[in-house]
């Protein structure tokens, strides 16, 4: 049995992440992953899964010092984010009144992670168990046991459970969650855009849910359609022209003219997970919670977690004390949990008050977002606890 002091289920950008911040710690470190990153192409097309990067998030993938990596590839930065309605309430956030050059870079989800992977490849502290699933779960006082799927076994200190939203490892650890479907879906809809690069991201809503623009390098953006799920099957039903007339009917004027390259679908749903430590099995990302992505806050708060979880352990090897006991993960849980509720309520507050039909809340809201538009401080503040800082 090979023997580690955390065991990490889970290479997504969140997993490898706070797997190569432990190994910096000099703790020994497995990774279990269903599938390799793939290789970045910049010839290929954009990849539908992307993430609007904040600027926290930035600094964690620097301190991993991979930032670099990650730039030298395809990135978009946005300096800006807008928000509207109707023309009354449209409310614009600038990077300016936070004193930053920007707000974030729209990046492509396998970039990051791939970026995140060539360093942990290369690391004494790690050992990469590729296209192997926990199939089996015990833990004592002393150490989780797992059982992978080749029936090979392994031991360590804390186990990490970074595998999404459907994770096994909460599965096993018998943490249950709490949560519920929106009856809505998002398709994600890359474009060519008549328009070159822009450097602001902006959501237009509308009582059937927000269209969504994030701009990508050159004349190529990523859409998102929110919808009931009927409505999202027919559209993945058309062909890209059929699709590409669909978009310029219903999106804003200001997207132009747009060509669809591809598309695809999810539907959105809510859980968090009722504990993040049973044992010595701690969650992280997406296996701990799930998030409206809205204001494509998803991977940012899961990049929180691991900034949390590490400064608890790091905190705890050096004052002398034991890294890996409860103390430890329960300080982790009390700084992460509360902040992620607030941000998924926020968010939650946010959907379903632009989704209610009647005429005086959609009054109200608009009011809402026209009086937030001319206080500064207010905006201030909401821009800096959405970046991270």
């Amino acid at each position: 049995m090979q023997k580690f002091d955390v065991i990490v289920v889970g290479g997504g950008m969140v997993g490898a992440s706070v797997a190569l911040s432990l190994a910096e710690q000099g703790l020994t470190i497995a990774v279990i992953e269903k599938q390799q990153p793939s290789h970045v192409d910049d010839s290929a097309p954009y990849n539908l899964r992307v993430s609007a990067i904040s600027l926290g998030s930035e600094q964690l993938l620097k301190q991993l010092d991979v930032w670099q990596h990650i730039v030298s590839q395809r990135h978009a930065p946005y300096r800006k984010l807008a928000i509207w309605e109707s023309d009354y309430s449209y409310t614009e956030f600038d990077a300016a009144s936070i004193s930053q050059p920007h707000l974030g870079h729209i990046i492509e989800n396998h970039v990051i992670q791939h970026a995140i992977w060539q360093k942990l490849s290369g690391h004494n502290n790690v050992q990469l168990f590729v296209g192997e699933s926990v199939t089996a779960l015990v833990q004592d006082n002393k150490q989780c046991n797992i059982q992978l799927s080749n029936s090979e076994h392994m031991s360590a200190k804390l186990l990490l459970a970074a595998d999404g939203a459907h994770s096994t490892i909460r599965q096993l650890a018998n943490i249950g969650t709490t949560g519920w479907d929106y009856q809505q879906s998002a398709m994600l809809i890359n474009v060519e855009t008549e328009y070159e690069q822009q450097d602001i991201t902006w959501q237009y809503m509308t009582p059937q849910g927000p269209r969504a623009f994030l701009p990508l390098q050159h004349n190529q953006a990523s859409l998102v359609w929110y919808d009931s799920p009927d409505k999202i099957k027919q559209l993945l039903s058309l062909n890209n022209q059929q699709l590409t007339d669909a978009v310029e009917a219903t999106f804003p004027s200001r997207l132009g003219k747009v060509s669809v390259i591809d598309k695809g679908a999810f539907p959105l749903t809510r859980r968090h997970a009722n504990r993040y430590s049973q044992g010595r099995v701690v969650l992280l990302g997406d296996a701990a919670h799930t998030i409206n992505p809205l204001a494509g806050q998803g991977v940012n708060i899961g990049f929180k977690d691991v900034k949390a979880l590490v400064e608890h352990i790091v905190s705890a090897i050096a004052e002398g004390k034991p890294w890996d006991n409860k103390d430890v993960l329960k300080g982790y849980e009390r700084a992460r949990r509360t902040d992620n509720l607030l941000m998924m309520s926020a968010m939650d507050a946010f959907y379903f008050g632009f989704k209610h039909p009647s005429g005086v809340v959609k009054l109200l809201r608009n009011a809402g977002l026209a009086i937030a538009n001319k206080a500064p401080v207010i905006k201030e503040q909401a821009l800096k606890y959405a970046c991270g800082l």
